[in-house]
């Protein structure tokens, strides 16, 4: 499964947006250029998060984004969601009895691919904004692997 940069893109923007309001709008310019953005092609992103309810826009002098809700009940899958991202590794219609083959059947891996976009969902579903502004993700991404025999673990703060 390969997400789109619309999917990450929102994510990036979101997770700066959560580590740099501290209750105050934050200016959709000042997003683009810190995570290095097109900020026409985050307009455009913020317009789906804004339906999507995840953040609320402030006109104005000072104005900007904020968030609609704690970074702590916002998840990664929310975002994903809210910008038409699906989250799927076949390419068979998920909930649909008919297959991707010719004559409706399901491919012999449907069920691999099926259960790896739902792991890849309850991932993303475990983690919130404030996990990343944190730090808090677990996992192997950390870990620096040398020539030598052993690895070391960068430490995430």
């Amino acid at each position: 499964m390969k997400l789109s940069t619309k999917g990450r893109y929102a994510v990036m923007a979101m997770a700066d947006l959560a580590c740099h309001c501290d209750g105050k709008p934050v200016a959709l310019a000042d997003v683009a250029e810190r995570q290095e953005i097109s900020l026409s092609y985050l307009e455009q992103l913020f317009g789906k998060l804004r339906r999507g309810g995840l953040v609320n826009s402030v006109r104005g002098p000072g104005g900007g984004y904020l968030l609609s809700r704690d970074a702590d009940e916002v998840r990664v899958s929310d975002i994903i969601m809210a910008v038409d991202e699906p989250i799927k590794a076949t390419r068979c219609h998920s909930g649909l009895p008919a297959g991707c083959h010719s004559d409706k059947s399901r491919c012999l891996t449907h069920d691999l691919w099926e259960e790896l976009g739902n792991q890849i969902y309850l991932y993303l579903s475990s983690v919130s904004l404030a996990d990343i502004c944190q730090r808090r993700l677990l996992g192997t991404s950390g870990l620096h692997h040398g020539n030598d025999k052993q690895d070391t673990l960068v430490a995430a703060g």
